[in-house]
This record gives structure tokens, C-alpha cells and sequence, in this order.
């Protein structure tokens, strides 16, 4: 059995687009029916520094891991990426976000999906509703092209 997946792809450090490529090649091996939206420029949000800006893309899949284990992959590639963690909201070389993992909903300490504020992130919505515009939030019902369409505009 399979699981449609999404996640949301960020990189500020270092080469952003090698590690965007780095990200693309992993998930693709780990995910059926694998695509990835472009790339694109946004500011920082949420960060306790100046950062530069943030090349972000999302990609959604099938995959057969369940849950944790997905979420321990994309680990994994965030670790192959060089992502050091020295405080929350740091610069990174690769973030590799779970956003939607099917229609389940998690709350523990270590794994929440959907991801708690994707909701109100355009970086990871717009790219999002290019290639899966469809997908559903478990939580509001809501399809990515609805949430997207409440954000206000971009300024």
C-alpha cells in the first residue's frame, strides 16, 4: 500500500540550487510518482537573524515507509545536505519539511502532521499548488488551491 506524501524543500546556505538538486535526486529515489514544482526566491520568515534569502520547492510522492520512517528519511537527506540544527530558525543548508502524509493527522513530540503552519507559509503553499494543487488538508478539508487563495496577497 501506498501513501500520497508532501513535503516542503528550503535552502539559505551555501549553494542553494545544488542542495535543491541534492534534495530532488533523494526524494525521487524514495518516492513513486515523484515531482517537484520550481524553484523559488522568497525572504526569510520567522527568523531570529538576517538570513539570506531562501530558494524553496515542494515535491509530493507515493511511498510505502509509514510515517516515522518517511519522516527519519527526510532526515536523512537534510543530514546529506550538510543541515546543522544549532538553533531553531537558523540558516540551513537544506530543510526538507513533511507537510501532508496522506490523510493522517499526528500530534507527538517529535512528529506532527500536517505540518503545523503550512497553512499560512505561501513559500510552501504556492509551490505546492503547482504540481498538487488537489491535495487535501486532513484538518479544514481544505484542497491546496483553497488555502492558498485565503493567504492575503503577496506583498
Amino acid at each position: 500500500m501506498t501513501t500520497c506524501v508532501a513535503v516542503a524543500l528550503g535552502s539559505n546556505l551555501g549553494d542553494r540550487h545544488r542542495h535543491l538538486a541534492l534534495g530532488r535526486e533523494r526524494l525521487a529515489s524514495i518516492l513513486i510518482n515523484f515531482r517537484m514544482s520550481a524553484a523559488v526566491e522568497t525572504a526569510p520568515v520567522g527568523v531570529p537573524d538576517m538570513q539570506r534569502n531562501y530558494l524553496n520547492a515542494a515535491a509530493v510522492g507515493d511511498t510505502t515507509l509509514g510515517p516515522h520512517d518517511f519522516f527519519d528519511a527526510l532526515r536523512d537527506i537534510e543530514g546529506a545536505a550538510g543541515r546543522d540544527r544549532p538553533f531553531p530558525g537558523a540558516a540551513r543548508t537544506l530543510d526538507v519539511d513533511l507537510i501532508l502524509f496522506g490523510t493522517l493527522v499526528v500530534n507527538e513530540l517529535h512528529l506532527t502532521v500536517p505540518h503545523p503552519r503550512f497553512r499560512e507559509r505561501r513559500f510552501v503553499l504556492e509551490p505546492l499548488a503547482e504540481i498538487a494543487p488537489e491535495l487535501r488538508d486532513p484538518v479544514t478539508s481544505l484542497t491546496i488551491a483553497e488555502l492558498l487563495a485565503r493567504l492575503p496577497p503577496a506583498r
